[in-house]
């Protein structure tokens, strides 16, 4: 065939399709979901800093060569407030599985309810992200035909590509031979003709290879995708519930560096504190209910007259003696020495000032399981714990005091003015000495921490409360002691007798010892120390 010249004008309106797609045509994106600067920021800081991001994505780097960023679109969609897929055409090719995968998980049933855990939570969404890494796997290995269709549409924009730089180079070649009046010489023409056929059969190839990768089957992949993501709303929700009952809010979690919030939540998920936490939540919401309905300095039905230092129960005649210039010293003296007359009642006693301080016993027979699975130290914790959420509502210190032996005891101090550490809680809530019980040592290092108080801030009138499954003797000399500390002190103690009933009966030490006593044998009762938390 001749080759006949052509006007570079004519050839140039013709190649225009492929001379803007080559030269302003944008690069295709290689994550599905729409994301701005700062979210990318949020999933490189986070991938980062997590060790478990970073194994899902080599372990699943073996089998899908693009597993990163799908592991950023899963979490992109996590944490994104409002998260939206990017149309297919603008994909790069070889990413067209990870926009199916990421959209099937879009479109699963329980994804708003993880969304409301999840969205602009770094943390969270991560997690999401590693509980869904089973269903990830699946929809993987099921996605094998589909990602070699999706690799030759990628090869095949390339082609297409390159066929349109060629015609741009062709064209140019041939601007170059023209002559003054735009004639292009036969073969410089017939060259141009030849690139832009080329180009439209590639055109042509990559379009139709990206629809077979589209229209590819994917077995299975709307199921593990549902299941991946009610697994981890199921994650989610237990997360969360671990933290409430230890207490912990989200705003503090917000606060907290990813590495130590996934190091709590670790030791939170394992062990014993596992076991505990849906006894504790109990306690919390049991505590919560007590407070609102406890009355303070409740005068309750008159029932006589006692002594004491409580000036809105003073009787009358006591009163009028400061009237009296030469009767206003003994009136002073006798409120010093909690000897005034006081009109005595029953019904709702008055909060205690001072310190609360839980003595808890960690022998070992308190490591027995009663109901449920719940041992009696569990039991005994789980209300300390509550015990310290009340006293720091009320504006009182809080001291922890586990004991076994005489020879076994731990102090934890939580001073009212200085935030719980959380730390701290955990450790006491952790730690077991073992061995046998001694009253003596806790209770002594209890009154003593009330004498301090007294001297350093003037209060008066705290609380013990000792939890215990056993009953142990103690020296007539130290209940003296006692005794005497209570009188100078006006603290006040409460006795739970934790799976021993025997412990709680008339005439033991325990009872003895305390002014308010209860038995507890159903490990699953919360309701059992109820009255505490109206008093305390």
């Amino acid at each position: 065939m001749d080759e006949i010249p052509a006007l570079l004008e004519g050839l140039a309106a013709r190649a225009a399709p492929w001379l803007a797609g080559s030269a302003t045509a944008p690069a295709r994106h290689t994550t599905a979901v729409v994301a701005d600067r700062f979210d990318r920021i949020a999933w490189r800081d986070t991938y980062d800093q997590s060790p478990a991001l970073r194994d899902l994505a080599a372990e699943l780097g073996e089998r899908h060569a693009h597993a990163t960023d799908l592991l950023t679109d899963a979490f992109l969609a996590a944490y994104r407030v409002g998260p939206r897929l990017r149309e297919p055409g603008e994909m790069d090719p070889t990413r067209l599985v990870n926009h199916r995968v990421v959209g099937a998980m879009l479109e699963s049933p329980h994804f708003a309810e993880l969304h409301r855990e999840t969205a602009g939570d770094p943390y969270a969404a991560a997690m999401a992200v590693l509980a869904q890494a089973g269903a990830l796997r699946r929809m993987l290995d099921g996605s094998g035909d589909a990602q070699d269709l999706a690799e030759r549409a990628g090869r095949a924009r390339g082609d297409a590509e390159d066929s349109a730089t060629a015609v741009a180079e062709a064209l140019r070649q041939a601007a170059d031979e023209a002559d003054e009046d735009g004639t292009v010489p036969g073969p410089a023409a017939d060259a141009v003709e030849r690139a832009m056929e080329n180009a439209r059969a590639h055109a042509r190839q990559s379009a139709h290879t990206a629809g077979e990768a589209l229209a590819a089957p994917l077995p299975g992949m709307p199921a593990a995708a549902r299941g991946g993501v009610a697994t981890a709303v199921a994650a989610a929700r237990e997360e969360a519930a671990l933290m409430r009952a230890w207490g912990v809010g989200s705003g503090e979690l917000e606060r907290m560096p990813f590495e130590r919030r996934a190091r709590l939540a670790e030791r939170l998920r394992t062990g014993r504190l596992a076991r505990w936490a849906e006894l504790i939540g109990r306690f919390r919401q049991m505590a919560e209910g007590e407070r609102a309905r406890k009355v303070e300095n409740a005068t309750g039905e008159l029932i006589g007259v006692t002594l004491g230092d409580d000036l809105s129960r003073v009787i009358p005649s006591e009163l009028a003696h400061l009237g009296l210039a030469e009767l206003r010293a003994v009136f002073a003296a006798r409120y010093a020495a909690g000897e005034l007359m006081l009109y005595d009642s029953q019904g709702e006693q008055a909060t205690g000032r001072g310190a609360v301080i839980a003595c808890v016993d960690t022998s070992h027979s308190m490591y027995e399981a009663g109901p449920g699975g719940i041992t009696r130290e569990a039991w005994a914790k789980a209300c300390a714990l509550a015990l310290l959420d009340q006293a720091r509502r009320a504006g009182r210190d809080f001291v922890g005091i586990l004991f076994s032996a005489a020879d076994k005891l731990q102090v934890f101090h939580f001073p009212a003015d200085e935030p719980a550490d959380l730390g701290r809680t955990l450790d006491f809530a952790e730690t077991f000495l073992g061995g046998g019980t001694s009253y003596q040592r806790p209770l002594s290092a209890a009154a003593e921490l009330l004498r301090e108080e007294f001297d350093d801030a003037a209060r008066r009138r705290g609380d013990i409360v000792l939890l215990t499954d056993d009953d142990c003797g103690v020296t007539e000399e130290w209940m003296r002691d006692w005794n005497e500390a209570k009188r100078l002190l006006g603290f006040r103690v409460f006795g739970v007798a934790v799976g021993t009933p025997r412990a709680a009966e008339a005439g033991s030490v325990l009872e003895a010892l305390c002014d308010n006593l209860r038995s507890v044998e159903d490990f699953t009762d919360v309701h059992a120390a109820a009255d505490l938390f109206r008093v305390i």
